[in-house]
């Protein structure tokens, strides 16, 4: 008997548990067999099944269940985060559409976009107001210095159940008869609104992005249509387009097969015909999208008080969903813009540190889904 009580005594804790579970699972029609927590199972004598009773559900992480139902101990009760119950069994979590929150396609299809966009079709064009102090359109002006002009829709004060896409640009430019001047443009996108500083350069003919497209006009003058097509490939949202127009005077180089550009300023020759330059028209082309702020306001407000149990982890699905189309559409470059958060900082007008809350709670939620890669972005908006 002592060394019975001493065998038993040395006995793990682990022994004693696979002991219990295999009399309370393993326990079928007079045969008892063995648990193994490892595999969730039994192992019968002489291999057979008939000693195994109903199992538990598995409580652990990722798809195994959070808790086991209370009413019935083989199905899961409650799932982990990213995971949704589905008939007893815990699967990943997909969110719903976020159309009813902001657009992000139109029914036009490639190739008729392509179309209409070589025709400069008016269905495609977004009218947007122009604001310049230096130049008015349809009158001539003096050339040598920047011109600064920009197109904005005042979305908030306007349209604000719309976003808005460009898909391209076109300019009529016209100069005076044997103008040796050159026109230089570069546009900067402000993607939501706020300040200049809030915008991004656009890399016209770098990197394979696409460059301005010139077609001269059957008219007395040197008039040429500039056209910058983004298409499907390129497309990506705005609220105001920041154009500045600077001259060069082109001259044959030394050996006469080469042009060289020199800046009005720094070329002061009374025989150099500088000339004088208008633009007729400015149009962008694309398409505006539904948007609702306040359902994404109301899926922000889930985030600290939820209607239900799960309706917060489905509220961030949401607005990760929404963050990473957004910034999907972001311009090319190493890393994206974050154009999330100028979405969340000027259409639904939220202080930064609100901003940064979001992003946070985004982050933290987006760790612990399954599969899932985060990526860096490079701030746009303060």
């Amino acid at each position: 008997m002592p060394t019975l009580e001493c065998s038993q005594h040395l006995r793990t804790s682990t022994y004693w548990l696979t002991r219990i579970q295999s009399f309370l699972y393993c326990n079928e029609n007079g045969l008892l067999g063995s648990f193994s927590e490892e595999t969730h199972s039994c192992t019968c004598p002489n291999d057979q099944l008939v000693c195994t009773a109903f199992l538990p559900c598995t409580v652990g992480d990722a798809s195994a269940c959070l808790t086991c139902a209370p009413d019935n101990r083989t199905r899961c009760g409650t799932c982990n985060t990213g995971y949704m119950l589905s008939q007893g069994l815990c699967k990943p979590e997909v969110a719903e559409s976020t159309d009813h929150y902001i657009g992000f396609e139109t029914d036009l299809q490639d190739l008729e976009m392509k179309y209409l966009l070589q025709k400069t079709d008016r269905r495609i064009e977004v009218h947007a107001i122009f604001i310049s102090n230096d130049m008015r359109l349809n009158s001539w002006f003096d050339p040598s210095w920047r011109k600064r002009m920009l197109l904005t829709l005042k979305s908030n004060k306007y349209k604000s159940s719309l976003v808005h896409m460009i898909l391209g640009l076109s300019l009529q430019i016209c100069l005076t008869k044997n103008s040796t001047l050159e026109p230089v443009l570069a546009v900067y996108v402000n993607p939501f609104g706020g300040s200049h500083s809030e915008s991004w350069f656009m890399p016209v003919s770098e990197n394979s992005f696409p460059d301005w497209e010139r077609t001269k006009l059957d008219l007395p003058l040197q008039c040429y249509n500039w056209t910058l097509t983004l298409g499907n490939k390129w497309k990506t949202f705005f609220e105001t387009v920041h154009i500045y127009l600077r001259s060069r005077i082109k001259s044959n180089g030394p050996n006469g097969n080469e042009s060289i550009y020199y800046e009005p300023l720094e070329f002061i020759d009374p025989s150099r015909n500088l000339g004088y330059m208008k633009i007729n028209n400015i149009q962008v082309f694309g398409y505006s999208m539904h948007f609702d702020p306040e359902a994404i306001r109301d899926l922000i407000l889930q985030l600290d008080y939820p209607y239900t149990q799960g309706s917060q982890d489905s509220a961030l699905l949401q607005l990760l969903e929404i963050r990473d189309r957004v910034n999907k559409l972001s311009p090319p470059g190493q890393r994206r813009l974050d154009l999330f958060s100028c979405l969340l900082r000027h259409r639904l007008k939220l202080s930064t540190s609100e901003v940064v809350r979001i992003l946070s709670a985004l982050q933290a939620f987006n760790a612990k889904l399954p599969n899932t890669v985060d990526y860096d972005t490079t701030k746009l908006c303060s």
